[in-house]
């Protein structure tokens, strides 16, 4: 046995293996999902770094010794530190087959460290050849009916892995690196990871977007509806990871910024987590479980009790789940004094508190079937709140559906028609001034044609949330009357200006989907009517504005109407005094007097 070998073996036999727990964040709901776990070797030993260890082991034959010994350790500081969420093992294929994974080895450490088994997500490493595909899909049956999740690495770095996604239909797939970093910069990259998007909707997966270690990737990712992420932006791996995000991650998280994306948010001022709070006052870590079932004794209607620690949520106790437990021989004596922990789910689903509705669905939809019964906990920049039911979610997404289906855009779930109509009414009838903005996309159908209708929709989306972005909502009213068409009634004082900030974010959204070349020309090279290549430039804006004054306008059809024409000759771009131009967008301010008006009111009442 050589000197590398001698000193793995002395490694193993003197467990001096130690892990660092790297945190992932749920995009979704701006909180931790959980830990990966990544192991290293003493300090300052040739065999610290784990891929020297590994190595190591390949060469010497101790590969599945090592890798027993790394999921033990790894479980034992996971459980030790008490660390929230999920816990991320990696496992070689060939280690999953080995029957000391498979003898109950596993199942009977995490009872003797009070771990869930639904807390542990196997991450199959792809750095061996799958050879036993069946024997592996077997394995993972096991274990999924067990209660454990699964995830697949470095998803682009090699074909095995796409098969391998294709046959054992992860929970969670982790993005290689290469195409997360300069993601925010690279048009292929983006590409690339819109497309394992798309895979991961069909396939009800969750993408975990690995090596974020810049600001701008983060967004762009987390503008891109990607679920999740993980990388030195966010944490570097620790000893003693942190339990909740740090400042600068939280503040990247409330940076609103847009991108193209296929799963981004619907633009209009949906309902969070927020309304579905109820202020549950929850039980210490410390309290006993005769504590917790006096709680449920007193208040029949209540169903859940979180538990939280110095303002820090830790897990919740289901009442039908724990009166069962309670209602069996001497279970009272024996277990009445012991910690709540007993009994609690240690991984609640904890949601930031302007988590969308559409977000808490998606993350029901994904999760284990228990937390539909538990619900879900509340937070505010990490500390407790309350609790929200399922109930509460599928009665107000119920109610959101049956209003978006009279009222609302579907496709940006903007107010319609039919709102838009009754709040110029409501504002004629106060006898309140407002402007009246119509704004359209010029050159929009050779871009749709060219890119396709999903590009189309995102290019409608994105307008939607630019438009509420530019708008203040305490004054502004926004609609989508349909298609690329949008209505703005602004009581702001500065409205020309938040006109002039559209044109130029929409433009700078625009540009943004061009390759250097395409930039450089201001458009693309594409098929035209008549089947024949011919440039085309980006799209862009074009708004016209009515001041609508006291007394000025009697109907919403009025109102409608003069917006209607402003637009047409905002769209004309003319050279003249009313009307100008920037960054290829048009802003055109109708300033004609009332006198006008009357004339339009007897050509509207001539055609009625």
């Amino acid at each position: 046995m050589d000197d590398e070998a001698v000193e793995l073996r002395r490694i193993l036999a003197e467990r001096l293996l130690y892990p660092v727990f790297q945190p992932i964040i749920d995009f979704r709901v701006r909180a931790i999902l959980g830990y990966e776990a990544l192991i290293r070797g003493p300090e300052g030993c040739a065999l610290h770094r784990p891929d020297e260890l590994f190595a190591a082991a390949r060469r010497a034959g101790f590969s599945l010794e090592l890798e027993h010994a790394c999921r033990e350790v790894s479980l034992r500081a996971f459980a030790g530190q008490r660390l929230p969420g999920r816990l991320f093992l990696n496992v070689t294929p060939g280690c999953l087959l080995d029957p000391q994974m498979m003898n109950g080895h596993t199942r009977e450490l995490l009872s003797e460290l009070g771990i869930a088994p639904n807390r542990i997500v196997i991450e199959l490493t792809e750095n061996q050849q799958i050879t036993d595909m069946p024997g592996i899909q077997e394995a993972l049956l096991h274990y999924r009916g067990r209660g454990f999740q699964i995830a697949i690495d470095d998803l682009g770095e090699g074909f095995a892995n796409l098969r391998m996604w294709s046959e054992l239909r992860p929970e969670f797939v982790k993005i290689d690196k290469h195409f997360v970093h300069g993601i925010a910069d690279d048009r292929i990259k983006y590409h690339f990871v819109r497309a394992m998007q798309d895979l991961a909707e069909i396939c009800n997966a969750s993408l975990v977007a690995e090596g974020i270690e810049r600001p701008d990737d983060f967004a762009c990712i987390r503008d891109m509806g990607i679920a999740c992420g993980q990388g030195y932006f966010i944490a570097h791996p620790d000893v003693y990871p942190a339990r909740q995000l740090a400042s600068g991650v939280v503040a990247a998280l409330a940076q609103q910024r847009l991108s193209l994306s296929p799963m981004a948010a619907s633009a209009g001022k949906m309902p969070t987590a927020r309304n579905l709070l109820r202020p549950i006052e929850p039980v210490p870590f410390a309290a006993t479980n005769a504590m917790v079932i006096e709680r449920f004794e007193a208040d029949p209607e209540l169903d859940v009790l979180p538990v939280v620690q110095d303002g820090q949520p830790l897990g919740m106790i289901n009442r039908h789940s724990m009166i069962d437990r309670f209602a069996r021989p001497f279970r009272k004596e024996l277990f009445g004094r012991k910690s709540c922990e007993m009994f609690m789910d240690h991984a609640p689903l904890v949601v930031d508190q302007n988590a969308t509705i559409q977000e808490l669905a998606l993350m029901l939809a994904l999760a284990p079937k228990h937390y539909l019964f538990d619900g879900f906990i509340v937070t505010g920049d990490g500390r407790y709140l309350g609790v929200g039911s399922s109930h509460d979610l599928m009665a107000t997404i119920t109610e959101m559906q049956i209003s978006a289906a009279r009222y609302a855009n579907p496709l940006t779930q903007l107010p319609g028609n039919v709102p838009i109509n009754e709040h110029i009414d409501r504002m004629l009838t106060a006898g309140s001034d407002f402007v009246a903005a119509y704004i359209d996309i010029d050159n929009f159908k050779p871009y749709n044609d060219t890119f396709g209708y999903r590009r189309g929709d995102d290019v409608i989306q994105s307008l939607g949330r630019l438009i509420c972005e530019a708008t203040d909502e305490r004054q502004d009213f926004v609609g989508h009357i349909g298609g690329d068409d949008f209505f703005v009634v602004f009581q702001s004082s500065d409205w020309e200006l938040r006109c002039w900030q559209l044109v130029r974010s929409f433009a700078e959204t625009m540009d943004a989907q061009l390759s250097p070349e395409e930039r450089a020309r201001g458009g693309y090279m594409a098929e035209n009517r008549r089947g024949e290549i011919a440039f085309h430039p980006l799209p862009t804006l074009s708004i016209g504005a009515v001041k609508a004054a006291r007394g000025e306008y009697e109907s919403h059809r009025e109102v409608a109407a003069a917006a209607s024409a402003a637009k047409k000759q905002a769209k004309k771009k003319a050279k003249s005094a009313d009307s100008e131009t920037l960054l290829g967008g048009s802003l055109f301010i109708e300033r004609r007097r009332p006198g006008s008006v009357e004339a339009m009111r007897q050509a509207l009442r001539t055609i009625n």
